[in-house]
């Protein structure tokens, strides 16, 4: 049995950032298959795991941990890899992770499942979703335009946890290379580091079957 397993699946982007991680870092890890779709999130047995009926959840030994930044944050400390060096850097990707989870996370999310998942949304509320989550990338873009990473001069999970969701262009409707091309170039530095791999490509679940 793998040294550490995952719940998730492919279509989660909070899950893709823990996921990145473990890859990264060449850890001994494995996928648990949660079908989020076929509603298991909300059963009992599922509950039991995570209170919250949210994807991803970590084991490793018999500890339980939820909430992407909250794993990050385990991993980086347990890997030695990605995490701040330094107090103030440490404040600074608590900083980032905050607001992405917060922010850039929580309209971007909500707009790629409106127009990729949901069946029949209001055009108005995607409409209003599109703009909040522009204005989220405009920070982002203009953070980055003079810097390779988030923080500092290397990867953090900074970086992993705001890229969770950007690597779908297509299903957000995005080009970043013409809209936002300070993103577009930060992305394809975390694409190039060693054992990267695309979130369709990491985790069990896609393509989903029809409903």
């Amino acid at each position: 049995m793998a040294e550490y397993v995952l719940h998730c699946f492919a279509q989660s982007g909070n899950a893709y950032k823990p996921a990145l991680l473990l890859e990264l870092a060449g850890a001994d890890w494995a996928p648990r298959f949660v079908d989020y779709f076929g509603g298991e999130t909300r059963t009992p047995a599922y509950r039991a795991i995570n209170v919250m009926g949210e994807v991803p959840v970590l084991e490793h030994g018999g500890l339980k941990l939820a909430q992407s930044g909250v794993i990050l944050d385990y991993l980086a400390q347990r890997f030695a890899q990605f995490g701040a060096r330094g107090e103030d850097e440490r404040r600074e990707v608590l900083r980032w992770l905050l607001w992405d989870n917060h922010k850039l996370t929580g309209y971007t999310a909500t707009l790629r499942f409106l127009r990729t998942f949901a069946s029949s949304p209001e055009p108005a509320v995607v409409a209003e979703f599109g703009r909040r989550a522009r204005a989220a990338w405009d920070v982002l873009e203009a953070h980055l335009d003079a810097r390779a990473f988030v923080v500092g001069e290397r990867p953090t999970v900074a970086d992993l946890s705001l890229c969770g969701y950007l690597f779908w262009e297509e299903e957000l409707g995005i080009h970043w290379r013409d809209s936002h091309p300070a993103i577009a170039a930060w992305l394809g530095r975390i694409r190039a580091l060693p054992r990267w791999r695309a979130p369709y490509e990491l985790m069990p679940g896609h393509p989903r079957l029809a409903a």
